[in-house]
């Protein structure tokens, strides 16, 4: 079936005559004439049947059409300026797919629970569509990205034997073979790719049976993680600013109409450009000091000290040198200081909070094996690791990235289960 896109119509400035498929987004009446908004996923256009230029059977048909019901239209598309769009159509023909029930999401406002529950239904909304466009246009770009940087795209295993993170945040299954885990990072199956293709990434679904109820959490989320060898810390953070100015540029560009219907300032994204302002840990412990914050050195940030820095700068914010006990066992000692860390994480502007967590990490066998040691690990779970040092090791570096929180701040919203089609917590497993 052979059917215009009401975007192209939109984008292309199309008049003329046209054929769509889609949902009644919303219906009114006047007189003789019926209105209609007509949603095709590319678009939405107001389109119009008069009761003089159709048969009585069309107009009755159109006259029974409820909220989400399904149609095909032909009609003569043409501008006009009183049209949300500033396009109609005027419908010659009209076949009524299915005639909705009565739909569950109406124009009044709803809690976040109800519209949850609804999830499946609620993707049809302006709003969220707009997100995942956004989101789609993300994934794309990094992918482009790392593909034009040389990077191979390897799978690592969802299933893992041991952890990469804390770990009390695994997510245990049953296994025939005994006890494993549900994937919280690809990272150290990364580092031995890194021997075959020099420069990898990995990227999908990554799980934290994380307590935390926050808007910025969820117990499954996507994670791009790349990883190369011969790269060092400055080499790891040049390639994350460049690939968040990549990002943002790209949404800039190919989700105008989403950004606009989401009501975002983008000039608050236009100044996104490399390279980004950075402060140490001790740096940042003392600027929160100064600002009222009851925190001390080794402590971890939470949400409010995380907001308060971010809302300092106008872009995002490198914070780096974190200390060695708050982070993971295999991050490189800082040569000058071996109480911290080659690390880095970079904060979103605007209290969107971390979007990238970052290091170099240890390339020494001695030193990767006295860590082990020293985080109370368990040796033999990580030899196949350690011989990634054994055998040809080398510099390496890399990062991950949480999709979900980059396209929160790209979209400007407040709700992380907004940014991903059917949101996964430690409340919530459906629909």
């Amino acid at each position: 079936m052979k059917l215009d896109q009401i975007g192209n119509i939109l984008d292309n400035k199309t008049t003329g005559k046209v054929k769509l498929g889609g949902w009644v987004e919303n219906l009114r009446s006047s007189g003789g004439i019926q209105f209609f908004i007509i949603r095709d996923g590319s678009g939405i256009i107001q389109a119009t049947i008069h009761k003089d230029d159709v048969d009585k059977k069309t107009f009755d048909e159109a006259s029974k059409l409820t909220q989400e019901s399904s149609v095909i239209i032909e009609g003569e598309a043409k501008e006009d300026k009183r049209s949300p769009s500033g396009y109609e159509v005027k419908i010659k023909k009209l076949k009524v797919l299915q005639v909705a029930e009565e739909y569950p999401i109406g124009k009044k406002e709803h809690g976040i629970d109800f519209l949850l529950t609804n999830r499946h239904l609620w993707l049809r909304t302006r709003k969220q569509t707009a997100i995942l466009k956004i989101r789609s246009t993300v994934i794309k770009s990094i992918i482009d990205f790392l593909d034009e940087q040389g990077f191979t795209k390897v799978d690592s295993p969802i299933l893992t034997p041991t952890s990469c993170e804390d770990t009390t945040t695994l997510f245990e299954t049953k296994y025939p073979g005994g006890k494993v885990y549900l994937s919280q990072s690809g990272q150290l199956y990364n580092e031995a790719f890194i021997a075959s293709v020099r420069k990898t990434y990995c990227f999908g679904p990554t799980f934290r049976a994380e307590k935390s109820k926050t808007k910025k959490h969820l117990a499954e989320f996507w994670m791009l993680e790349p990883e190369a060898a011969f790269y060092d810390f400055e080499d790891n953070i040049k390639l994350q600013e460049e690939l968040v100015t990549y990002i943002v540029k790209s949404a800039l560009k190919k989700n105008k109409r989403e950004l606009e219907i989401l009501e975002r300032d983008v000039k608050k994204l236009e100044n996104i450009e490399p390279p980004f302002p950075r402060i140490s840990y001790d740096e940042s412990i003392k600027l929160l000091n100064k600002n009222g914050f009851k925190i001390k050195w080794g402590d971890d940030y939470g949400s409010p000290q995380e907001n308060f820095i971010s809302q300092q700068y106008k872009k995002p914010i490198i914070i780096h040198r974190f200390p060695a006990k708050m982070k993971a066992f295999y991050m490189k000692p800082d040569p000058n200081n071996p109480e911290l860390t080659l690390s880095a994480d970079i904060i979103a502007p605007e209290g969107y909070g971390e979007i990238i967590g970052g290091s170099e990490r240890i390339s020494d066998l001695k030193l990767l094996e006295k860590k082990i040691k020293e985080f109370k690990l368990k040796k033999n779970n990580y030899e196949w690791y350690l011989d990634l040092r054994r055998y040809g090791s080398v510099p390496h570096s890399g990062f991950g990235m949480g999709v979900e929180r980059v396209v929160m701040w790209i979209c400007g919203i407040d709700n992380i289960r907004e940014t991903i089609p059917f949101p996964r917590t430690m409340a919530r497993m459906s629909p």
